[in-house]
């Protein structure tokens, strides 16, 4: 007689639950990251307990290659939910340096009128004289930012890199009601 549970209903609980409990342990490993220190022990605290389910549920069923199969498609498949997830909630703060040609001024100008603080550093680079612009930003307002430097300049010279916080800075006023998760950690 063919047994449901252990060639169906088992692979199925595995599968699914690692999914889960992937997802939460990509997310806590983002979290950690960016310094959430108080969500990322909460994360791993029901990625753990669903993790020791599961491999309760294999070890009773270890003859079952059905089940490891589920196991391992569930880890590669909570990883990609887990980043999925992640860059969908554009969680995090972003340093953004344009380089442009000196006599591009719209830059600046247009980054204040959306409420975006600014620094401005004149330079020279190897084809003459140029300015630097500095922006922090939130990494789901990264796209507007980038709209407006193109807007202003097309073949602009621009780079983005992760910032883990910032302080004291001009930010539009959205910034400010932040989620206590969103929050900079002390």
């Amino acid at each position: 007689m063919f047994d449901w549970y252990v060639w169906v209903g088992l692979p199925l609980l595995v599968f699914f639950a690692r999914v889960v409990d992937v997802t939460l342990g990509t997310l806590r490993i983002i979290f950690t990251s960016r310094g959430k220190k108080y969500l990322a022990p909460l994360l791993g605290f029901i990625e753990v307990f669903i993790w020791v389910s599961v491999i309760a549920q294999i070890t009773k069923g270890a003859h079952n290659l059905v089940a490891y199969l589920a196991y391992a498609g569930g880890f590669a498949a909570g990883n990609y939910i887990g980043m999925f997830i992640e860059d969908k909630l554009a969680l995090g703060m972003l340093v953004v340096r344009a380089i442009l040609p000196s006599h591009v001024q719209d830059v600046p100008k247009a980054l204040a009128a959306k409420g975006y603080g600014f620094t401005r550093v004149d330079g020279h680079g190897s084809q003459g004289p140029v300015q630097l612009i500095y922006t922090v930003v939130q990494r789901k307002n990264l796209p507007e930012v980038a709209d407006v430097i193109q807007s202003a300049y097309p073949n602009a010279f621009f780079t983005v890199e992760e910032l883990r916080s910032a302080e004291h800075g001009v930010f539009p006023p959205a910034m400010s009601s932040r989620p206590f998760f969103l929050r900079k950690s002390k």
